[in-house]
């Protein structure tokens, strides 16, 4: 006559173990239907792939964010947008887009940017900005003979820094009585480079220099061998620029490779 009350309570048991073991691996049951785990942990990578921490703290929010687009998703199946042909295409477009993401995510974990690539980048960047750096300004006019009647006002005295922005037609530098700030000289075009680097400090030009783009009248205010910033310190923007130009790379290798009709 023990039996049956025995049963009962074996079966209550094992159905109690195996209602945790379910809780264990869901968040909730919304409607009938199991909210798995895996969500809220795929709700928490994305989270931190977008920069910010989940803390414990946040536990609760993000159950209470996929329970909810639960309940939503279940009214939206419901209404049959499912089935619709636009969020068929949005879904498509999606998909491509996480896709997209992983390849590229998988290629920049098989092919790190190296110390040793990213100390031979530094060393070129030094190399080609080792020369010294010009502090000049320039006057840019048309023709010959206005470049040579404000060489000859500034031998009279005239300010170069009031001609410049009266007369010069770089907009640039012309508004800042000419200045062409601090730079390599090789950024120049070479008539130009070519005269200012026979200039001295305080020097301007005894000649109008000819280039494509007019008559200069140049003067050189000051020289100097630039501070280059230690490979340390660029390391972490240098390693950025790097990683970006390794993929770019990689994506036009696919799109040659590709046999687009």
């Amino acid at each position: 006559m023990t039996s049956t009350p025995l049963k009962s309570l074996a079966m209550a048991s094992l159905l109690a173990i195996a209602s945790t073991g379910a809780f264990a691996q869901n968040v909730a049951i919304v409607n009938g239907k199991a909210v798995p785990k895996t969500r809220l942990d795929a709700l928490a990578t994305q989270i931190e792939r977008a920069g910010r921490p989940v803390t414990p703290e946040m536990q609760g929010q993000l159950r209470d964010e996929v329970i909810a687009r639960e309940i939503f998703m279940q009214e939206a199946d419901k209404q049959g947008l499912a089935q619709t042909d636009d969020f068929r295409n949005q879904m498509e477009l999606a998909r491509q887009s996480i896709l997209i993401r992983e390849l590229f995510s998988d290629f920049q974990k098989k092919n790190p940017v190296t110390d040793a690539e990213m100390k031979a980048e530094y060393d070129k960047f030094v190399a080609a900005n080792s020369g010294k750096e010009y502090k000049a300004r320039h006057i840019l006019v048309e023709k010959e003979d206005q470049a040579k009647a404000i060489l000859a006002s500034l031998k009279k005295g005239g300010k170069f820094e009031d001609i410049a922005k009266k007369q010069s037609k770089d907009p640039g530098s012309g508004a800042n009585g000419g200045d062409l700030d601090w730079a390599n000289p090789e950024g120049y075009v070479p008539e130009f480079s070519q005269a200012l680097t026979k200039l001295n400090k305080g020097q301007t030009v005894d000649a109008p220099v000819k280039t494509q783009f007019g008559w200069h009248i140049i003067r050189l205010d000051d020289v100097r061998t630039p501070q280059l910033p230690p490979f340390d310190q660029v390391k972490p923007q240098l390693q950025q620029q790097m990683v970006q130009q390794k993929l770019g790379k990689y994506q036009e290798e696919l799109r040659a490779k590709a046999k687009i009709e």
